[in-house]
């Protein structure tokens, strides 16, 4: 071993003088025995240790990196996100040297007297034997520990049994190397160590296997009593703060991850470095030498060969104590291999790359406690060293291997389980020497095995869970630890207690050895269960933090797991699984690997993992060898982020294994902030298919960018490349870009934040042509000058394809290009883009710069804001601006412009042909575009536009604008607002007008001009013919803006709009206005929307109205704020008989329209006033004096009772025409009864529709008809009793005919029945309806026969679901009795009996749809005898009954009065069919509908239809025809020629392949149908030929009214011959031809044919596939179409309704419109808005399923206030969300957002 020169360098020599030193010698002596005593301890600990040393211990061979900064931590513990990605991550918690600066240990161990030092290095380095050699060399008096000084090595193993507390002399004198001496003595030893703490140093070995941790004191505190008694950690921190022996020097081991605890207590921090590759073949050599013959060096010779063709196996050899276990694996595998039986793990499949080197340490594994570390390679945290041999690929250079060699295992878990089988393998003597070798194969090693390695198992898993890595004898059965140490598993180590006796313990050799088995153990037990499983399982960060948890482990287990999760250990799981407590063998081992599987699938599709943790997630996927989950991985992450983390070779591979799953799809790999060596260059070409590289760290410079340029064109696929943020300059660069062009998919370079210089971009530059795929180049940040910017524009004029460059001061310089293919596919090119931000510009910049930009070809924007220009540059940059070409614009914002720069730019809109537009602001943020042609040579009538807003102009500067600008006859738009022009300013605007012959738009806003600008803007309005709108505003902002048309149209045609918003009108301003507009000869809008207009104001307008000759609409919304102004208002209805309507709601929308001559009808609406008292009074003296209305709207106007009762009382006095709307004005009961008797006292009032609840409905309809029918209509109103008979008064004295309707008034049977007795219906009828939830069933029944019972006029009498109908007349007979659909019973018509009876003038009785069974037919029979003038009887029925047919048949035969029957709905058996056959011939009308029968009793039916001649309605709906019935009915059909009505629906045949031929035989049959009105043929399916067969008749039908053609495959041609067919039914009323294939043919034809049948009240297409022509064309028809009522464009193929929605305003009749599920947007319901008004009769719009959002359902809301009729609006699945719509519901209870 080697002697230091200076021996004392630590230590410091005794300052005390001689007779001093004398007096001490007693205490020196002890001192030195003790030393004595510690030296001979720490020898004999060195003969134990040393005993199986392979080599020499060395310091001055043993290399350590020294850390060379202690940066504070800065850690996110997720992801960053999407914000942060492109931000800085953090550094590495510690920084080593690098390889150049590395020292040897001895030489790092020189200086450190009286410091803390702390070494570093992964479980297995060595640190433990390292710190004994330190010990043994002091013994001996060598090292860099002087003889004199105190050596404590302290295990912290050994302190961790130490429970109790104790004083510094007992730690050292009874725990460390116990003395016998007195107790004198020992106080002597320890008074000299306090007295020269300087002489002692203390080693504490192993921190991170220390249970309590160590923290810094922060505060200032006083120094511990070393005889107070404290607990070990105590002591331990005491030394490491200085608090206990300060000036001693302590050297600490530990980890990486536990220099944390340490920091702000340790001045010194070394890293051991791991082997190289030469040392690792030193070490196999020297293991395989030992073994001593020469059969064992062949094998040392193949053993190197093997390992260093394994990544895992150099990786893991680079640690001394995982080398040894290394030569044992090889050594097995090689003897293995020579066994023809022997079974391996399969071999690589590919050539390994070598690992990074990691720490330089020769030291092998042993026996003894010392060496029993965490292994190196599953830790990862060692720090690395170049490789020997290595060629530049990466590779080994070495022969290749015989063919005989050795498979070597894959993955890290199959080294394992080889080292595993090595074990089980050997057989030692008692010194650890190899007896024999086993050669058997491993699963048979296993099996023999397995019930010992099933106690190893399950004790090392008990251990990992306790984080226990000593075993006493009583943790293990002797047999179990016998056989450990034979096979060397474990190594047994001397605990010393706290008593001072020596005890045995045990460890397993090596941390990682005991993970793998616990791994074992959890793969083949029960005893760990799943959910403990998932809770263990885990990825480990490599960033690390205080609050980490302490393991003493590696944290291996999950990649052990992961690794036996693979499908090649599975024999061996299966084998241990047997017996070692497992239960199900091969099943249980399945389960358990598919739940690891499970687990690491999970990770693999997370996406909030973490750098270090994918990394972690790799090197799993690749442990289980499974390809899927590899994908999986770059699935979620398509790019693998790996910020911040120091990277090694075999860190890449598992990268490579991930990467390599996806084929040609293509990962990115960011290194962002990572340590990587340039081995580990060597190994990235291994990761195939990458698309994204990114290397950005100051750590990478030249030299790194030079080693990347070597391996570059291997990356075939590589589309981006990064390297910014680096240490890059113009070298690196070059070698950067001699490399990229052999990587031909490169899209992307990023060079940014580096030190080229101006000299490194050109270079790069120079690639824009070498790479065809190259679109985007970032070279921000690199202290690079104009001059650069100016070569890159240069090279634009040789290389067509940049489309951008763009600079930002320093900071950012980017190049955009396009692709080649981008040009071709394009016609026109688009032109590239300059931008040069923040530059500092002078006259000579801007020269070269100009002169480059002119020579460039085309330009679209040329971008140079944020420098200044002073006058001079800018004149510059004016001079050759015609030069440029430039065809859309130059900006030059922020660049300090003048007024006179201003004046100077402003010329070029004269001067310069190409520019167009010019906008200048010259306020903060100050701006300035110039815009040109687009490259249009003529240029000639091109529009431009001048824009100075906030310039600061005054009205000298505008002439100085107007001076510069000269003559600039293209002018279009001037912008001069937000100035300081002034009331003069606006007038010299004025003035230069006439100039301005195409000017469309002048804005002169916020310009400080006063209210002069009013009177004088209103008469340049007057006199400027091309003026045509004036805007002002006082809002917030003012605003004046001017906009004019120029053109030759008729000045009496052209409109004019003078709008003034948001201003206060003074009485007198408004007078001068409004005289200045009567000069005004075009259509006039005056806008006063928004302003203050006081009565008086209003008064003023009125007097000059009528002069106002020319006005068209006033607008005055949210202008009018009382009640006073809006009846001020009312009163233009008498000022001007222009007036057609009035619309007036304070604080709301208003506005007043005026036709150009004497309005015919006027519309008035008042809305939302207090209407109360004298306003209502005078309201109506100004409507009574008013014209004609047509409508007039009070609701929501607060009248209630009172108001309501006068109004009526005057409406007699009023003029309208059509309706008056009183909806929501508070009324009762009472007010209701004053409404009804409007209806008496009113000629012209023709109907009352009263709602009093949610609704708060009232309408008075109005009618210029005498004698007309009058309405009553009365729902939800709570009538009492008192009500009902005070009606009965009113309608008894009305002289019209009236009809009463009441619905849901909760009226009771004895109210209706008195109502029912006060009614005097005299010769003018009534009709009445009452709707009652309770009129059902036995109730209805009753009630009808009380009513029948107290009247003998009521004329017909019927009940329909829950309503009764009732009319009556004076001196008539009932003639109609009806329960329809009212669930009665047979039963309850017993009480009909004697009622019916009494009637013998009855025609028509109707009990259809009801449940008669067999009491109904008897009932029936009993009563038909008695009405010998019944001829209509009507029971059909929802079920099917035989009974009752059979029941009635010869009652029906002896009624010989009836003509008309219906049994729809029946079962009729054969005997009721042959008896119906003798009363069919009679009858005019039969309905057999739904009918039930047999084959033979059907044709008896059919074939007696050919005897009834005098039949003119036929109903057959739904039956089932066979053959032999359908020919039946062919005949018959020949033979009844009186038919009018014929409806056939869905007649489904069973002729099979005749079924066609049937269909047109049937039609066939219609020939001499000549008397035809109706005919309903749905569901026939007839096809092309039976529409051909059908259009046959059309021209003797001259009768038709009504035609049913649905589901019948009319196609689009047959549809318009089909419309050309009906030309000839000029009687036509309703067409219905839903659910075919019509079309846009067709629609064309219906705008020809449709419009000469004018009689046509009902279309419906529904279901067919119209277009967007189709519509325009059915709006063509429906524009004719006066007497429609009715139209169903349901589902017709198109939203593009609006043609349609438009044209309904020409059918004043429509009731009903169905546009729904056509997706119609915003802009139907909006052209639907404008007609509602227009149709007063519409009452139904079904608008559901479309697309119509909450601005369209809120205009439909705003539409329905001045459309009372309309009842629903259906909105059903639209774009309005749940809670708009109940809010639109609230408003507007006529919108409906349900389904039904």
């Amino acid at each position: 071993m080697k002697i230091l020169s200076n021996p004392s360098v630590m230590a410091g020599k005794s300052s005390l003088p001689p007779s001093k030193q004398l007096i001490k010698r007693p205490r020196i002596d002890y001192w030195m025995q003790y030393i004595a005593e510690v030296i001979h301890s720490l020898q004999r600990r060195w003969e134990r240790v040393s005993e199986l040393l392979v080599s020499e211990v060395q310091l001055e061979n043993v290399w350590v990196s020294v850390r060379t900064a202690n940066r504070a931590r800065v850690r996110p513990d997720q992801t960053p996100g999407p914000g942060d990605k492109r931000a800085r991550t953090p550094e590495p918690d510690w920084d080593y040297g690098s390889m150049d600066s590395r020292v040897t240990l001895e030489n790092f161990l020189q200086g450190c007297a009286g410091k803390v030092t702390v070494l570093v290095g992964p479980a297995g380095s060595g640190k433990t034997l390292l710190m004994s050699c330190l010990g043994q060399q002091w013994a001996h008096g060598l090292g860099p520990v002087p003889s004199s000084c105190l050596f404590v090595l302290l295990e912290f193993r050994q302190l961790n049994i130490l429970s109790r507390p104790l004083s510094l002399s007992e730690l050292l004198l009874r725990h460390y190397v116990p003395v016998k001496h007195s107790d004198h003595e020992k106080e002597a030893i320890v008074d000299y160590l306090l007295s020269n703490p300087e002489q002692s140093c203390w080693v504490l070995d192993g921190y991170d296997e220390f249970h309590n941790k160590i923290t810094k004191q922060d505060l200032q505190i006083e120094l511990l009593d070393p005889e107070k008694p404290l607990p070990v950690a105590d002591l331990i921190s005491g030394l490491l703060n200085r608090l206990l022996l300060p000036g001693c020097t302590l050297i600490v081991t530990c980890r990486v991850r536990d220099v944390l605890d340490l920091e702000g207590m340790s001045d010194k921090v070394g890293l051991l470095l791991g082997w190289d590759c030469q040392e690792i073949k030193e070490y196999v050599d020297n293991y395989f030498f030992k073994k001593g013959h020469s059969a064992n060096r062949a094998l040392g010779v193949k053993a190197a060969e093997l390992l260093v063709s394994s990544g895992h196996l150099l990786a893991m050899s680079s640690l001394p104590a995982l080398c040894n276990m290394t030569c044992i694996c090889l050594e097995y595998l090689l003897l293995e291999s020579r066994n023809p039986g022997g079974t391996s793990i399969p071999k690589e499949r590919s050539e390994t790359r070598l690992k990074v080197g990691e720490s330089e340490k020769k030291e092998p594994q042993i026996r003894k406690l010392e060496d029993t570390e965490e292994g190196g390679y599953v830790q990862r945290e060692d720090q690395g060293r170049s490789y020997e041999g290595m060629m530049m690929d990466g590779t080994i250079k070495r022969p290749p291997p015989p063919h005989t060699q050795a498979q070597i295992p894959s993955t890290l878990t199959q080294v394992y389980l080889s080292v595993l089988g090595a074990f089980l393998s050997r057989d030692l003597d008692t010194r650890g020497n190899n007896d024999k070798l086993n050669t058997m194969k491993l699963t048979d090693i296993l099996s023999q095995h397995r019930s010992e390695l099933g106690e190893l198992s399950k004790l090392a898993w008990n251990g990992v869970e306790e984080s226990k890595i000593l075993f006493m004898n009583e943790d293990i059965t002797q047999n179990v630890i016998e056989f450990s140490i034979r096979k060397g598993l474990f190594s047994q180590v001397e605990l010393r207690c706290e008593d001072g006796m020596l005890v045995n313990s045990y460890c397993f050799t090596h941390l990682t050895l005991q993970e793998f088995l616990a791994a074992l153990r959890i793969m083949t037990s029960d005893d760990v269960s799943d959910m403990h499983l998932k809770k263990r399982f885990s990825l480990r960060t490599r960033w690390m933090t205080r609050s980490d948890r302490r393991t003493v482990f590696t944290d291996s287990l999950h990649l052990f797991l992961c690794g036996l999760a693979s499908p090649y250990c599975t024999p061996a799981l299966v084998h241990l699984a047997r017996t070692s407590g497992g239960t199900g063998g091969p099943i249980w081992v399945e389960k358990r690997q598919s739940l690891v599987l499970n687990l690491l699938t999970k990770l693999c599709q997370s996406n909030n993992l973490t750098g270090p943790k994918i990394l972690e997630l790799c090197h799993c996927v690749q442990e289980s060898q499974d390809h899927q989950l590899a994908k999986q991985v770059v699935g979620v992450r398509p790019t693998l982020e790996l910020r911040n983390i120091r990277l090694l070779p075999n860190d890449i591979d598992a990268l490579a294994f991930v990467v390599n799953s996806v084929d040609n799809n293509g990962v990115g790999l960011d290194f962002r902030a990572c340590s990587m060596d340039s081995e580990c260059l060597d190994v990235l070409p291994r990761c195939q298919y990458i698309h994204y590289l990114s290397f950005c760290s100051r750590k990478y410079g030249d030299k790194f960018a030079e080693k990347l340029s070597s391996i570059l064109p291997k990356f075939k696929s590589l589309r981006k490349l990064e390297f910014c943020g680096a240490s890059l300059t113009s070298t690196g660069a070059a070698s950067l870009a001699s490399a990229l062009p052999n990587c031909p998919e490169v899209t992307e370079i990023n060079l940014s934040d580096n030190n080229l210089k101006d000299g490194g971009i050109k270079p790069i530059a120079e690639l824009f042509t070498k790479l065809p795929r190259l679109v985007l180049v970032k070279l921000g940040q690199n202290n690079s000058s104009l001059e650069a910017v100016n070569f890159l524009i240069g090279k634009m004029s040789s290389f067509s394809n940049i489309e951008q460059i763009h600079a930002d001061g320093m900071k950012e310089l980017t190049v955009t290009i396009s692709q080649k293919s981008d040009l071709d596919s394009h016609k026109t090119k688009c032109e590239p883009t300059i931008s040069l931000l923040n530059q500092k510009w002078s006259r000579s910049d801007m020269q070269q710069l100009a002169n480059s930009l002119a020579r460039c070809p085309a330009l679209s924007i040329v971008n140079i804001s944020g420098g200044h220009l002073d006058v001079d540059t800018l004149r510059m940059l004016i001079e050759f601006l015609p030069k440029f070409k430039i065809t859309k614009k130059i900006i030059v914002n922020d660049s300090g412009l003048t007024m006179e720069g201003l004046v100077s730019l402003t010329a070029l809109l004269s001067d310069c042909p190409t520019v167009v537009e010019l906008r200048i602001r010259l306020q903060s943020p100050a701006q300035v575009s110039i815009a040109f042609s687009g490259g249009r040579k003529n240029t000639n009538g091109v529009s431009k536009v001048l824009c100075l807003r906030c310039c600061g102009l005054l009205p000298t500067h505008l002439e100085r604008v107007w001076r510069s600008l000269g003559t600039c006859p293209d002018l279009t738009f001037l912008d001069v607002s937000s100035n300081c022009l002034g009331n003069n300013g606006l007038r010299k605007l004025l003035d230069i007008l006439p100039r301005l012959s195409v000017i469309q738009e002048i804005n002169a806003s916020n310009n400080g001009s006063g209210k002069e600008r009013v009177v004088m803007l209103a008469g340049a309005l007057c006199s400027q013919n091309s003026l045509t709108e004036i805007h002002i505003s006082d809002g917030e902002t003012e605003q004046v803006i001017l906009k004019f048309c120029h053109g030759e149209r008729d000045e009496n045609h052209q409109k004019k709009l003078f709008r003034m918003n948001n201003s206060s009108l003074l009485p007198s301003d408004m007078t001068t206005l409004c005289k200045r507009l009567v000069l005004c000869h075009c259509y006039l809008e005056l806008d006063l929307s928004y302003c203050l207009l006081t009565d008086k104001a209003i008064e003023n307008l009125l007097k000059v109205l009528p002069k106002m000759t020319s006005l068209q609409r006033l607008n005055v919304s949210h202008s009018i704020t009382s009640t006073t102004g809006a009846l001020a208002l009312v009163r233009c209805l008498n000022v001007s008989q222009r007036v057609t309507s009035v619309e007036l709601r304070p604080h709301a929308e208003s506005f007043i329209t005026f036709d150009s001559v004497k309005a015919k009808e006027t519309s008035c609406r008042l809305t939302h006033c207090s209407l109360q008292g004298d306003n209502l009074e005078r309201l109506l003296d100004i409507l009574q004096q008013g014209p004609k209305l047509s409508d007039l709207d009070l609701s929501s106007n607060q009248l209630e009772d009172e108001g309501v009762k006068k109004f009526v009382d005057r409406l007699q006095k009023l003029k309208i025409t059509s309706y008056v709307n009183l909806s929501n004005n508070g009324l009762t009961q009472k007010g209701l009864l004053d409404v009804a008797n409007a209806l008496c006292i009113c000629n012209n009032v023709s109907g009352v529709d009263i709602s009093l609840k949610a609704e708060d409905r009232c309408v008075i309809w109005s009618t210029q008809y005498e004698d007309c029918v009058k309405t009553l209509s009365v729902t939800d109103s709570g009538l009492e009793h008192d009500h009902l008979v005070r009606l009965a008064e009113i309608m008894s004295v009305t002289p019209s005919p009236i009809k009463l309707e009441f619905q849901n008034n909760l009226l009771q049977s004895d109210w209706i029945e008195d109502f029912l007795k006060l009614l005097n219906s005299g010769q003018r009828g009534f009709s009445m309806s009452i709707d009652e939830r309770w009129i059902r069933s036995e109730e209805a029944v009753s009630l009808l026969c009380r009513c029948l019972h107290l009247s003998s006029n009521i004329h017909t009498i019927r009940v329909h679901h829950t309503t009764l109908h009732l009319s009556l007349m004076e001196s008539t007979e009932l003639t109609s009795v009806s329960l329809v659909d009212c669930a009665v019973e047979g039963h309850h018509l017993a009480s009909m009996k004697s009622i019916i009876q009494r009637c013998p003038l009855l025609t028509q009785l109707d009990f259809s749809y009801n449940n008669l069974g067999i009491d109904g037919a008897e009932f029936l029979c009993s009563v038909l005898p008695s009405l010998p003038n019944l001829t209509s009887l009507s029971i059909g029925s929802k079920e099917a009954s035989v009974a009752v047919v059979e029941k009635l048949s010869e009652a029906l035969v002896q009624a010989t009065a009836i003509q008309c029957l219906n049994l729809s709905g029946h079962a009729v058996s054969d005997m009721a069919a042959k008896i119906m056959t003798r009363m069919l011939p009679r009858l005019r009308s039969l309905n057999l509908s739904h009918c039930e029968w047999s084959a033979s009793g059907g044709l008896q039916l059919i074939q007696t239809l050919g005897e009834c001649v005098s039949l003119e309605g036929l109903c057959l709906d739904c039956l089932q025809l066979n053959e032999e019935s359908r020919m039946a009915l062919a005949q018959a059909l020949r033979k009844i020629n009186s038919i009018r009505s014929l409806k056939l629906n869905k007649i489904a045949t069973a002729m099979g392949p005749s079924q066609t031929n049937g269909v047109l035989d049937l039609l066939a049959a219609m020939e001499g149908l000549n008397r035809m009105q109706d005919i309903e043929l749905n569901g026939w399916m007839m096809g092309d030929r039976g529409i051909e067969e059908l259009t046959r008749h059309f021209p003797v039908w001259m009768e038709l009214r009504r035609i049913s053609l649905s589901k019948n495959l009319i196609s689009d041609l047959l549809g318009e011959m089909l419309l050309e067919a009906l030309k000839s039914c000029t009687h036509l009323e309703e067409l219905h031809l839903p659910s075919n294939s019509l079309g846009d043919v067709t629609a064309a034809r219906m705008a020809l044919v449709l419009a000469s049948l004018t009689n046509i009240s009902v279309l419906d297409i529904s279901e067919n596939r119209i277009g967007h022509e189709g519509s325009v064309s059915l709006s063509k028809a429906i524009m004719c179409m006066k007497n429609l009522t009715k139209i169903d464009l349901t589902s017709v193929g198109t939203s593009k309704l609006c043609p349609v929605a438009a044209s309904l305003a020409h059918c004043p009749l429509l009731q009903d419109v169905r546009l729904g599920w056509n997706n119609c947007g915003d802009k139907v319901a909006l052209e639907l808005v404008r007609v509602m008004p227009l149709c007063r009769k519409l009452k139904r719009i079904d608008l559901e399923s479309n697309a119509i959002s909450v601005s369209g359902a809120e205009a439909l809301v705003k539409a329905l206030q001045s459309c009372p009729a309309v009842q629903i609006i259906r909105l059903w699945r639209n774009n309005v969300s749940t809670t708009k719509a109940q809010t639109l519901s609230l408003k507007e209870r006529r919108l409906n957002f349900s389904s039904t």
